[in-house]
This record gives C-alpha cells, structure tokens and sequence, in this order.
C-alpha cells in the first residue's frame, strides 16, 4: 500500500511537465507551447516579450490595441464647450425673397406705399428690430431704422459650438459630418459595429488606414469610420513655419476645421465653411489687420450680377487676406463643407470666441493638406463671404 501511494505522489508531481513535453512533440514548428503552470503577466504594454511570465489576457489585449495607437485607459479628451451665451445676438434675421424689395423710410411710407430705394434682387438677409403690423400689411423694422414688408422667411440662427481644451490632446480627433454607421474592420466590406454615429459627434482618431484608396480612421477598440464622414483636427506641436510669437489661428481646408493655439498648446478648435471652387479661401500665412463687430457684406462676382448678395449685420468679423475674412455667419447649416466666396464661416458663438480671444496681427495659417487648392495668386481675388 506504501509502495502505491509513493507511485501516484511520484506521478503528480511529473505530470504537469509530461503535459508540456508531449504536447511539444506534437506541436509545428513554428509554435511554441508555453509550460503549464506559467505566471501571467500584469496588465499592462509589453513590447518586448518578458521572460518571466506570459503575455495573455488583459495583458495581451492591452498591447494588441496599444500597437494600433489606443493606450489604456481611455481618457476623454482634455475638452469642454464654450458658454452657451455667446451664441445670443440682440437683432434677429430674415431672407427677403421679393425681388427689388422696397426699402422705406419711415412707416408712414411704407403704408403710403413711398420707397425709398429698392434692394438689388439675388441672396439677401436682414437684421431687424421688431414687425409692425398696419392696415397695409406687416413691416419690419430694420436696424437702421428703415422699413421693409415682411415678405420674407425668419431665420433661426443656427446653434452650433467648438471645444474649449484645458490641454493639447494626445492624439487627433474631429467631428461626424453626417448619420454614419462604424465598421468593425477599415473597408466597407466589413461587418458593422451597431453602433451609428450622427452629425456633430465628436470622436477620438487613433489611427488611419487607406483601404481600396478610401481612408479610414480608428475611433475606439476594433471600431472604424470612413475619413469622408469626419473633420479632423490634428493637434500641433509647433508653430507653422513663419509664425513668431506664441499665437496662431490654423485653417485646413481639406478638413474644413480651424484650431487656435496659444503657448504652443491648443486653447479651441470647431467647423468652419471655406471658400467653394473657383472662390478659394487662399493657403497662405497672414494676420489680422482688422477686426470689426458688425459688417454690413454685399457684392457679386459674375458680370450679370446673377450671384448678388447683401447680408446685413454679420458678427465678429475679422479680416486677415484683403476681403477674407473669419466672421459668423447665420444664413446656412453646412459647416464641415465649403459654402463661402472665399471667407471662412463660423458659428456666431464660435465667432465671438474667437474674436475676444484674438488680437490685431495674430497670426492667420491656411493650408490645404491634400494639395487641392490651387496657390496661384493670379487666381484670386478680394474674397468676400
């Protein structure tokens, strides 16, 4: 009986070392079975292979995500939104769409039907205090204190903020332009998420990777979005070449985002709208040469004047490239895409931030990444809104 029980002692202490032996006998070339019993190792990166314990589990899959740019743990960005208040205006808007709208000087002519002069037909907006209602129909009463009849459509000053950053994040991140779903893998052949993500979305981006010519971006844990539906933001490190002090406001136009840095960190970030084609905003370095709260813009481009526009009282411009200029603007919903003749469109609340944090000659960078944007200046005119 002694002499058995010393045989099955004998056989347990042996047998996790015959597990490991025959299972390599049996296993490829090419594959290594680590001895059971072997320690595991501490969450955490590992880039090079220890000798002490085995890289499994949360260890494993920390390295595995932190090879692709996603460091544990997940730390949200370094970002809050400005004060809601700066969107509020102390006027209001609205589109004229007669053709010739009479202006009048007082109500009495516009009842008596007595203009003024008429406004030039095309894309028009008016700021005004109040509407009158007479026995001749409803009147507004513009700022300036002239009257025009209320054949119009009011505008509700689209709502829309940046972020505010108390640090420079450590990677990028930007925007969703648009209702999308994510993907599990880069490339529209892979699986969905079931996760959807909708206009103004912010996400992190880790990582890019270019799949049958198309981009796509990493935003968390095997979760990817086409690069087309985001605007990105790349925080800097350094200033653009040429800027001296420690202040710079940054345009991309393949983007559409503008970031502003102070101190070499990022202090705000949003989405503006840029010029279209052929009305580029032009890449370039400039400065702020003037800054002005309220800016009455009206002009056209085309010889029959067929693309005449007049927009009343746009907020917190300020002009940095002859006619070009950073302004708020209350008349479309389409950040994230170019809309303008040439200037760079901002919400009223992201206008007005901007404009009470910049100084006169700040710095103004504008760069096209993809090298769309033509940079010959015989191409470019004043710029307007």
């Amino acid at each position: 009986m002694l002499r058995w029980s010393s045989f099955l002692l004998c056989l347990m202490l042996v047998w996790p070392t015959f597990r490991w032996v025959n299972s390599s006998l049996g296993s490829s070339a090419n594959h290594t079975e680590v001895p059971s019993g072997a320690v595991v190792c501490p969450p955490g990166i590992y880039t090079l292979a220890p000798e002490d314990c085995l890289v499994s589990g949360p260890a494993q899959e920390m390295t595995r995500l932190a090879q692709e740019g996603i460091i544990y743990p997940l730390l949200p960005l370094p970002a809050y939104p400005p004060d809601s208040s700066l969107n509020e205006l102390p006027y209001q808007y609205f589109r004229v769409n007669k053709s010739g709208a009479p202006i009048f000087l007082s109500l009495q002519d516009a009842i008596a039907n007595q203009p003024w002069r008429r406004l030039e037909a095309g894309f028009l907006y008016v700021s005004y205090r109040s509407l009158v209602e007479t026995e001749a129909g409803g009147f507004y009463l513009l700022r300036d204190g002239t009257y025009i009849p209320a054949d119009g459509s009011r505008t509700s000053i689209p709502i829309f903020q940046g972020l505010l950053f108390s640090a420079t994040p450590r990677h990028a991140f930007g925007w969703v332009l648009e209702k999308t779903p994510s993907y599990q893998a880069p490339g529209r052949n892979a699986p969905e998420t079931g996760k959807v993500y909708y206009r103004y979305q912010v996400v992190s981006i880790f990582r890019k990777e270019t799949v049958n010519e198309a981009l796509w971006l990493l935003i968390g844990p095997d979760e990817w979005l086409p690069a087309n539906k985001v605007a990105r933001v790349e925080p800097r490190q350094t200033p653009p070449d040429g800027v001296t002090g420690n202040r710079w406001i940054e345009i991309n136009l393949e983007e559409q985002t503008l970031a502003a840095y102070e101190d070499n960190r990022l202090r705000f970030a949003t989405l503006v709208s840029s010029g279209i084609a052929p009305f580029w905003t032009r890449p370039g370095l400039f400065q702020i040469y003037e800054k002005k709260e309220l800016e009455t813009m009206s002009g056209a481009f085309e010889p029959d004047r067929s693309d005449y526009y007049y927009l009343q009282d746009v907020p917190w411009t300020m002009y940095f490239d002859q006619k070009r200029a950073l302004h708020g603007q209350y008349w479309h919903t389409g950040l994230g895409y170019p809309r303008s003749h040439g200037c760079v469109n901002l919400s009223v609340g992201d206008a007005r931030w901007l404009y009470e944090w910049a100084s006169l000659e700040d710095w103004v960078y504008v760069y096209d990444p993809s090298g769309r944007t033509p940079t010959d200046p015989s191409l470019y005119g004043s710029g307007a809104p």
